[in-house]
C-alpha cells in the first residue's frame, strides 16, 4: 500500500476535472488494485461523473443549488456566510471518497468518466486530497 497527500489549489464554486492532476500525482500503479481518493474537507466532495461535455458540470452546478439553496431561515450555522451550510449538505450528497479501480497500471475509468472536485464554497482555500494506492 502506497499512500500520499495531494494538495490542491484553489477553485472557485462549482465542479471541476481534476483527474490529469490526480494522475500527475500518483505514484507508479500496480497492475492491478485500487486507487481511494479522500477529501480533508467538509464543504466539498469528490466524484467520478461525465468528462466531454462541460455543460454537465455546468447543470450539476445549477441542479445542486437549486436542491439546497442558500439564506435559508433554518439553517442556524452561518457564521462563515450563507455558502457554509449549504456546502457542508452539498457535500454529503457527493461524499469525500471514490474509489477507482487499477486496470493494467491504470486508473480504470471508463471512456466518459473523470474526478471531480466539487467544490460548494464560493471563496474556498486550497484543498487537500489524501490518495492511497492498494495493491
Amino acid at each position: 500500500m502506497k499512500q500520499i497527500i495531494i494538495p490542491l489549489p484553489p477553485f472557485q464554486r462549482g465542479f471541476h476535472l481534476i483527474t490529469r492532476i490526480i494522475e500527475q500525482q500518483l505514484p507508479s500503479l500496480p497492475e492491478a488494485g485500487l486507487l481511494n481518493l479522500f477529501i480533508q474537507h467538509t464543504s466539498a466532495g469528490l466524484a467520478i461523473n461525465e468528462n466531454a461535455d462541460p455543460l454537465v458540470r455546468h447543470d450539476l452546478e445549477s441542479t445542486f443549488n437549486k436542491l439546497i439553496p442558500e439564506n435559508q431561515p433554518w439553517y442556524r450555522h452561518n457564521s462563515e456566510g450563507s455558502d457554509d451550510m449549504p456546502a457542508h449538505t452539498k457535500s454529503l450528497i457527493t461524499g469525500t471518497s471514490v474509489n477507482i479501480p487499477i486496470v493494467h497500471k491504470k486508473l480504470g475509468l471508463g471512456t466518459w468518466q473523470g474526478i471531480y472536485l466539487c467544490e460548494f464554497r464560493n471563496h474556498a482555500g486550497s484543498r487537500t486530497i489524501v490518495a492511497t494506492v492498494i495493491d
